[in-house]
């Protein structure tokens, strides 16, 4: 693993903006901006558009996702949505009256409104896992699977404190009991090295336009190969046999194109998107997810001893996303205080009772040295 230099000079940032909101929402990069540009250029003139080219991105950009999450390409689906690539996993994994489906405390929404619906359709029961007392999240989680278990639904790190998961610990566990397992993974694809060989999930669900640095409304959705035959959501043309040939569509057919591509979000070849996405998948692979991880945890460490000077602590560096910084704030700390920073060009986001503090590689020693002095300031009045 490689320590990476500052990325500043990549992306439209001013020297006076202090960006510390990943985890809500990453900038493109200039280049990603310049190739989703030049796609939705393509339309100015649909004239010139061959018929090659309702395919040409996707094949291209499935194997790169694919090599994310260290997945074969056959397994990769298009997904707008985390909630449409969890809706997916629903629609095609049967459970019985008295079966748990476990779902952790202060999970993402997406994650839980999914899993109510399936729970009212089928008979089953949500289970809420939180941590006790000198417990991890990961330890309470692998406590609670057993024999009623029939899925289980989590993150790799929860979005709303960071903690990390030990997904080949509860992967290995579910497959013992017989539960499937769906993972949402968009607060760590891209940031947090992940591989579906080590942990066999059922279904992963990716939003890009966070540590992806993808635009809005792009994202994947990875098929285990057992599900590989399921039903989609959507019964569209362009992940039928034969759909490239645009001459013979009305040869309709119930035959489906390879792999998960039946899972595939309808009008999928998105001109300006997915040139956006492409480029903003390739740069996190130039860079290397396993380097990120390294850069970001080491410089999150350093970041983490100066807010718990001013006491604000984070959950151990140990039991959270090396990506991730959530300290508890002080019953003084003002309510607007996300808006004051805002004020300074500091940017950053509250949940619940924490900061969440979610840099990048583009976050430089003095957004962080400005950022401090504010927060000090503001805690302090």
């Amino acid at each position: 693993m490689t320590t990476l230099p500052n990325q500043r000079h990549l992306f439209d940032i001013p020297d006076d903006i202090a960006y510390f909101n990943t985890a809500t929402m990453g900038p493109l990069t200039k280049a990603s901006v310049e190739a989703g540009q030049n796609g939705l250029a393509r339309k100015l003139h649909p004239w010139t558009i061959p018929d090659t080219e309702f395919f040409a991105d996707t094949e291209r950009l499935r194997p790169l996702l694919a090599e994310l999450i260290g997945a074969d390409t056959d397994g990769i689906a298009f997904s707008p949505s985390a909630s449409y690539a969890l809706a997916t996993a629903a629609r095609n994994l049967p459970l019985s009256k008295g079966q748990e489906i476990l779902l952790l405390e202060d999970q993402f929404p997406s994650n839980v409104y999914t899993w109510r619906e399936l729970a009212k359709h089928t008979g089953a029961s949500i289970r809420t896992i939180g941590a006790q007392d000198g417990e991890t999240l990961s330890d309470a989680l692998l406590a609670a699977i057993g024999p009623e278990t029939g899925l289980v639904a989590c993150a790799h790190v929860r979005w709303t404190d960071g903690a990390l998961l030990d997904l080949t610990a509860i992967g290995k566990r579910c497959r013992e009991v017989g539960a499937a397992l769906v993972l949402d993974l968009t607060q760590s694809c891209g940031a947090l090295p992940f591989d579906v060989k080590d942990v066999q999930p059922d279904f992963v669900a990716v939003t890009a336009y966070k540590w992806l640095l993808a635009p809005y409304a792009t994202g994947f959705l990875y098929v285990a190969p057992q599900h590989r035959n399921g039903v989609p959501l959507e019964q569209n043309w362009i992940t039928r046999q034969g759909s490239s040939n645009f001459a013979r569509l009305i040869d309709y057919t119930d035959h489906y194109g390879p792999g998960a591509q039946r899972f595939d979000m309808g009008e999928r070849s998105n001109f300006a998107l997915l040139p956006a996405f492409e480029s903003a998948v390739r740069t996190v692979l130039d860079w290397g997810v396993s380097n990120i991880n390294e850069t970001l945890s080491a410089r999150n460490a350093a970041l983490a001893d100066q807010l718990a000077s001013l006491g604000l602590h984070c959950l151990p560096q140990a039991e959270r996303g090396g990506h991730y910084l959530c300290p508890l704030l002080p019953e003084n700390a003002p309510d607007d205080l996300t808006a004051r920073l805002k004020e300074a060009n500091i940017f950053i986001s509250r949940r619940g009772d924490r900061l969440r503090i979610t840099p990048h590689l583009f976050t430089t020693d003095s957004d962080i040295e400005r950022f401090i002095a504010e927060l000090a300031h503001h805690l302090a009045a």
